[in-house]
């Protein structure tokens, strides 16, 4: 995979762009919020809570700080922004100084909950009462019988191997590792460009294809391509990239025909559990509700109650469905995904994309999602709820 070569002219025009943008790039890589936000003592605490019958609360540990808060923060707020000319430019930079100091405030305060909470409702926001409605309508259709391809037979060995298989579509490496301490069974670390799969973790087909579509399919793809692009921000992030990054993801499961019911009431729970937070609940009261009143299974209801919970109250998980719902919105309008995919960028920022183009400060895409050429949804159910979201 080549890089692109950026013209010594487009350079010379935006010096100072590609200054900042570099300076940026070199202080973001401190700040992956989730390698600090994943708890390192998962088992143990779920082991505690269920041997206390659910009442007492988890007390997770997280990784140590590597870098210094205060420093950082002081280094982003340093770079010379007046000297961009373009005042469009300057704003967009500015953006994104405001995001990425944001972030050190999460990092600095995980595990002091209110604190935390506060900070993260700055990045991921809160539910709307309309994303409560839509997680609460798709939990009123009834379940859906299991099929063959959700028995979990694979280990995550078999994992490594069905991803290895599954990349030879696309033209970038896959660097694989194991990890004992992600909350989900695998995500991609865009630090260092790899797919961590959770040890241990047995999967099912239907997983692995999810996964594939999910974590490959957009945020590998979104990763290499923004790595392709003359400025860094493209491959460290946008402002507010995770609605629409989750939104292309989850849509990727849905166009290779991955989606079922059960994944799309999961991303409903997550959107309760997030709404939890604001209402005041404690972790055994999310836990109650999902595994009390919504009679889920107790290892799933731990999981997504400790992924809203974790670090003080984190509310990411909120925005899958949401992002779900605007891209598919947006597939039924017969919009080009392909902007979207350039790197880790937002729908909301469409129009600044195209002006980056026409400057010569982006490129149009190198890597496509192979599942958004052809819909192999075949679940009537999955169209009726998505087509009728609010």
């Amino acid at each position: 995979m080549l890089k692109q070569e950026v013209s010594q002219e487009i350079i010379e025009q935006f010096p100072n762009v590609f200054a900042i943008d570099a300076n940026l790039d070199r202080l973001v890589k401190k700040i992956e919020l989730l390698t600090y936000l994943n708890p390192l003592n998962i088992e143990k605490e779920k082991h505690r809570f269920f041997s206390s019958k659910y009442v007492d609360e988890p007390v997770f540990k997280y990784k140590k700080l590597q870098f210094d808060p205060y420093k950082l923060n002081r280094l982003f707020f340093s770079q010379r922004l007046e000297r961009i000319k373009d005042e469009q430019l300057m704003k967009f930079y500015q953006e994104v100084v405001y995001y990425y100091a944001n972030m050190i405030q999460c990092i600095e305060t995980i595990g002091q909950n209110k604190k935390f909470y506060y900070n993260s409702l700055r990045v991921y926001g809160t539910p709307t009462e309309k994303d409560v409605q839509n997680a609460r309508f798709i939990l009123h259709v009834a379940d859906e019988p299991d099929t063959e391809d959700m028995e979990k037979k694979y280990t995550s060995e078999d994992a490594k191997v069905y991803f290895e298989e599954f990349v030879r579509q696309y033209d970038f490496p896959l660097n694989i590792s194991f990890s004992n301490s992600i909350a989900a069974d695998a995500m991609v670390s865009n630090n260092t460009q790899s797919l961590l799969i959770k040890k241990n973790t047995v999967f099912s087909r239907n997983q692995l294809l999810t996964l594939a579509n999910h974590e490959i399919g957009v945020h590998l793809v979104t990763t290499y391509n923004g790595m392709l692009q003359p400025l860094k921000v493209f491959s460290n992030g946008f402002p507010k990239n995770v609605e629409t990054q989750e939104g292309l993801a989850v849509f990727s499961e849905y166009m290779s025909g991955a989606l079922t019911l059960r994944r799309l009431k999961e991303l409903a729970y997550r959107v309760l559990a997030s709404d939890s937070l604001i209402k005041g609940y404690g972790f055994s009261d999310t836990f109650d509700m999902l595994y009390g009143q919504y009679k889920l299974d107790r290892n799933k209801a731990f999981t997504i109650t400790m992924r809203v919970h974790r670090g003080g109250g984190f509310t990411k998980d909120r925005l899958y469905l949401s992002g779900l719902k605007k891209i598919y919105k947006r597939h039924k309008n017969g919009l080009s995904m392909d902007t979207l995919l350039t790197g880790k960028v937002t729908m909301e920022s469409e129009a600044t994309i195209n002006r980056f183009k026409d400057l010569g400060l982006a490129n149009d895409l190198t890597h496509t999602n192979v599942a958004f050429e052809k819909n192999y949804n075949r679940n009537s159910t999955l169209d009726f709820i998505l087509d009728n979201l609010k």
